[in-house]
Order: structure tokens, then C-alpha cells, then sequence
């Protein structure tokens, strides 16, 4: 037998396409928190060999931005047509931010459980979090909020109970399990609907004076 024969075939390992490597890397660090996500768990869970994360990314935490950059951008793709949508009303305009904020965290929970997780500890992903999740959703929240002030039909609240009235709701939308012993979990569109319309009312209604 010659060496060519001798020699081993290579296998050339078909890989997942790059958004559904980021969308199971996101379910992943949702579900397990980062510190127990390892490096070999999320070849797993990828299918991939142990050490592409670090081969692609560099490293873990790069491929943690990376899957919360890819989570961010498909947020923002949800949310930015409410945003350039001319409303008149103050609030009307607030309330649509807050319903469109609850029907993408009914959709996709797991950048809300993340952001969850990450709120406990003290870190540079906490840092990139609010920078480029929390933070800048405030902002927009911003001068809605200061015209219904300054018309009388809202007092001021500090940003972060602003943040927790408006973010309070979401911990149980993305809680799953608990919703169906509640039997509250919403399954179909109009339900999922209507969850986030009923919600957003009730946090606008404790926001806005009689």
C-alpha cells in the first residue's frame, strides 16, 4: 500500500450559517449565564469543534459581543419603525415605544433574560449592555417624557424608576415555565398582541396623571 493510500481522508465539517451560530450562542449565555457557558458547552451547542469560538472570535468574550451585537440589530430592527413614526401626542408616542419594547421582549426573551443575568454583576458586559441596549432606549424615551412633563400630565421620576416601571413587566414575559403554571403564557399572534397592548397600558396608566 502506497503512502497516499495510507493516508487518512480529512472530513470537512459543514458548519451552521453565521446568524444561527450567533442565535444559538444568544440561547446559550441566555439560558446558562456566561460564567457557566464554557468555551467546550458552546461547541456543543453550536456543533462545532471545542475551540472555533476562539479560532472565529478570538475569544469568549468577543464572541459574547457578538452574539449581543446580533441580538441588539435585530431589536432595533423592530423598534426603529416606531421610532421614525410621526406621532403627535406625547403619549401616544411613549406608548407605542413601550408596547413595540414588550412585543420584542415577548418574541425574543433571551437578550431580556441576558440583560437579567448581567444586571446582577458588576462588569464590562454589564458596561456594553447599557451603552449600547438600556441607555440609548432611554434617550429615546427622553423628550416624550419631558413634554408630558412639562404639560402637567406626568411628574418627574428618576431614569432608573422609569427604567423599572417599564422593564418590571418583561421579567415575567420572558419567564416562561411560570407563565404556564399561571396559564398565561401567550402562544399566537393576536395573543402575543394583545399581552403587550394590555401591558403597555397598564405601565401608562401609572405613568400619566388623571
Amino acid at each position: 500500500m502506497s503512502i497516499e493510500q495510507r493516508r487518512p481522508v480529512r472530513r470537512t465539517m459543514l458548519l451552521p450559517a453565521e446568524a444561527e451560530i450567533l442565535r444559538r450562542g444568544l440561547d446559550a449565555f441566555a439560558e446558562l449565564g456566561y460564567e457557566a457557558t464554557s468555551v467546550r458547552e458552546l461547541g456543543n451547542r453550536l456543533g462545532v469543534s471545542h475551540n472555533f469560538v476562539n479560532d472565529r472570535y478570538g475569544s469568549k468574550a468577543a464572541f459574547w459581543q457578538a452574539v449581543v451585537d446580533f441580538a441588539l440589530s435585530e431589536s432595533r430592527r423592530r423598534l426603529d419603525p416606531v421610532l421614525v413614526q410621526e406621532v403627535g401626542d406625547p403619549a401616544e408616542r411613549l406608548a407605542a415605544i413601550v408596547r413595540r419594547f414588550y412585543q420584542i421582549a415577548i418574541r425574543n426573551p433571551q437578550l431580556s433574560r441576558l440583560t437579567a443575568y448581567e444586571g446582577t454583576r458588576d462588569s464590562a458586559r454589564l458596561d456594553y449592555l447599557y451603552d449600547r441596549f438600556l441607555h440609548p432606549i432611554l434617550l429615546i424615551c427622553e423628550p416624550s417624557v419631558d413634554e408630558l412633563v412639562a404639560a402637567g400630565r406626568m411628574r418627574r421620576v428618576p431614569l432608573f424608576e422609569l427604567y423599572a416601571l417599564v422593564a418590571g413587566p418583561i421579567a415575567i414575559l420572558t419567564q416562561g415555565p411560570l407563565g404556564r403554571r399561571f396559564r398565561a403564557e401567550p402562544v399566537t399572534e393576536r395573543e402575543l398582541t394583545a399581552t403587550a397592548d394590555s401591558l403597555a397600558t397598564m405601565v401608562m396608566s401609572g405613568l400619566l396623571r388623571d
